[in-house]
């Protein structure tokens, strides 16, 4: 094929992480849980390069896996997250054995997709393009950026 085509393509992952919502008017502000569900999805054009042993292919997904297990699911899977004016960082300091990390933003779903996607776009090979990446909270709650909007 010698015609330029742009292909779609998504990997699916998933990691548990807590967090808690600072000054949050409900059930949020407590540390809880929850069973994350992250698509990223890049755009990229096929390599045409039958020398290539990834020819055809816009990434391998295992190379996709790798970059986005170092940087987001290696990270955060296990993790508790909160704010960096979180009071509760004061309470937890010696008390529990916890891998925490502080955000400099309230880590909602929203704000660490938009802080998901600027880490994975300074990754990603140079020919491809992030083009959305979706991030459930739950089984039925979800919240998802796409380049084009941004």
């Amino acid at each position: 094929m010698k015609h330029k085509t742009k292909i779609r393509l998504s990997k699916e992952f998933s990691f548990e992480m807590a967090h808690a919502l600072k000054d949050y008017d409900g059930k949020c502000r407590h540390i809880h849980g929850h069973s994350f569900k992250l698509v990223v999805t890049v755009i990229g054009e096929p390599i045409n390069d039958e020398s290539s042993p990834k020819n055809g292919m816009v990434i391998d997904y295992g190379d996709l896996k790798k970059i986005v297990n170092r940087l987001i699911v290696d990270e955060y899977d296990h993790a508790l997250v909160l704010p960096e004016k979180s009071e509760l960082l004061k309470k937890l300091e010696g008390s529990v054995e916890t891998k925490t990390i502080v955000v400099p933003f309230q880590p909602t779903s929203e704000n660490m997709l938009i802080y998901f996607a600027e880490i994975l776009q300074k990754e990603l090979p140079k020919t491809l393009k992030l083009h959305s990446i979706r991030l459930h909270e739950t089984a039925t709650s979800y919240a998802e950026w796409f380049a084009e909007d941004n």
